[in-house]
């Protein structure tokens, strides 16, 4: 693995640099520095204009609208996007269903939804989970019955994030009871506007709602919309979650927060100096650093091993046991650095304001603390989305180690 860019790689990442320093918006990049919510306008706005630009979808191949880029590149676009406090591009339509599509759609599946994933025309949401089908996803009971052209869907779908804003959701389903659980699963693409689909919000710890129970009764299905063959939606979903698991490490967004760390401990106070400056601080800080770089190492051997042809593997799980702890200890250091002032939770507090007297308006929080408690609880989710760290170590034992 050579880690020196070529020029053209050193050409390309200035390329990307200009073009996002220009083209974010102002009110958004404040948003997502300060770790405000964003709204679903955030987001599409912003991916229109990288839709305008061609650079919408890096993981998707030319033919099908992608920019036709190497691992490193794609590599190096994560990390300026992360740099430059671009909002996170909404995967469940660019990086998990757009792929899923490629591989397996028909070319009508392909034509219809692929265009509209990427101009941000459709939104899209995983229905995956259910209330008793989680981290044994093949456990899952949402059942859909054959009726003429279409399948009638019966069931319960949960933790379903953003599917408040969704078109569109992409859906496993039992159709058989027959074989062994995983054998008898298939995967649906289901309009959410379609009668008996009902959303209802779960409210966080952080007072958000970006989670959701959606609720499935008779709701009607054309048969068209079957991604892959009738019963073999494991092997659909196990492509999925292989892409997912890699995306989720986070590399490039944690080198960002563990700048944010140090900035913010230089200027809070522990005993009369900046907390930068406690040994104790400095070396958990230190440890976490380390957990980083050898997380991007790894995640650099396995683009370079894709470079050379060899798709994601069972390794992924590697990349989304240790992004998703390395993330949790992120915020774990962000609240201790901040001290009090990073233990409001109160929403008048979300833009690091409060009302006093009157029409005034005074700080009552530094702005870079007003978020960080609600981060904090929201990324205790991390271990277990894309399939919890337990399961990711049954994963690296069994199909990596052998065991």
């Amino acid at each position: 693995m050579d880690l020196t860019l070529t020029a053209e790689e050193r050409a390309f990442r200035a390329e990307v640099r200009a073009f996002l320093r220009a083209n974010i918006p102002a009110e958004t990049k404040r948003k997502v520095d300060l770790g405000l919510p964003l709204v679903k306008d955030d987001y599409v706005v912003w991916q229109k204009i990288l839709y305008a630009r061609g650079w919408i979808a890096p993981t998707w191949p030319k033919e099908h609208g992608g920019p036709g880029w190497s691992p490193i590149q794609r590599y190096l676009f994560d990390e300026e996007l992360a740099a430059a406090s671009s909002p996170r591009l909404i995967t469940f339509g660019l990086k998990m269903l757009g792929p899923v599509l490629i591989e397996f759609g028909t070319e009508a599946q392909k034509a219809r939804f692929l265009p509209r994933i990427l101009a941000s025309d459709d939104w899209w949401c995983q229905g995956y989970s259910e209330p008793g089908a989680g981290s044994d996803l093949a456990a899952l009971t949402t059942r859909a019955v054959p009726d003429d052209d279409d399948y009638i869907v019966n069931g319960q779908k949960t933790w379903t994030t953003l599917a408040q804003y969704a078109d569109w959701m992409f859906c496993l389903v039992r159709t058989s009871n027959e074989a062994k659980k995983q054998a008898g699963i298939s995967f649906l693409l289901i309009d959410m506007t379609t009668p008996g689909v009902t959303v209802r919000p779960i409210r966080m710890l952080d007072g958000g709602v970006e989670i959701n129970d959606v609720f499935l009764e008779d709701v009607r299905v054309p048969k068209e919309n079957l991604v892959g063959a009738e019963n073999d939606g494991w092997t659909v979903a196990k492509f999925l979650l292989t892409r997912e698991r890699f995306g989720i490490a986070g590399v490039a967004r944690s080198k960002v927060q563990m700048a944010r760390v140090r900035d913010i401990a230089a200027k809070e106070l522990k005993g009369g100096c900046p907390l930068i400056e406690d040994a104790r601080f400095r070396e958990r800080l230190a440890e976490v650093e380390i957990d980083l770089t050898a997380l991007e190492m790894t995640e650099l051997r396995l683009l370079s091993e894709e470079a050379a042809g060899r798709p994601p593997g069972p390794e992924s799980s590697i990349l989304k046991l240790k992004g998703t702890e390395v993330q949790q200890a992120i915020t774990e250091l962000l609240l201790d650095a901040c001290g009090i002032n990073g233990h409001a939770l109160d929403p008048d507090l979300i833009d690091g304001l409060a009302r006093t007297d009157g029409a005034n308006l005074v700080p009552l929080v530094p702005e870079h603390a007003a978020t960080v408690a609600g981060h904090y609880f929201n990324w205790r989710k991390a271990s277990i989305y894309g399939g919890s760290n337990e399961v990711q170590r049954n994963i690296i034992a069994k199909a990596i180690l052998g065991l």
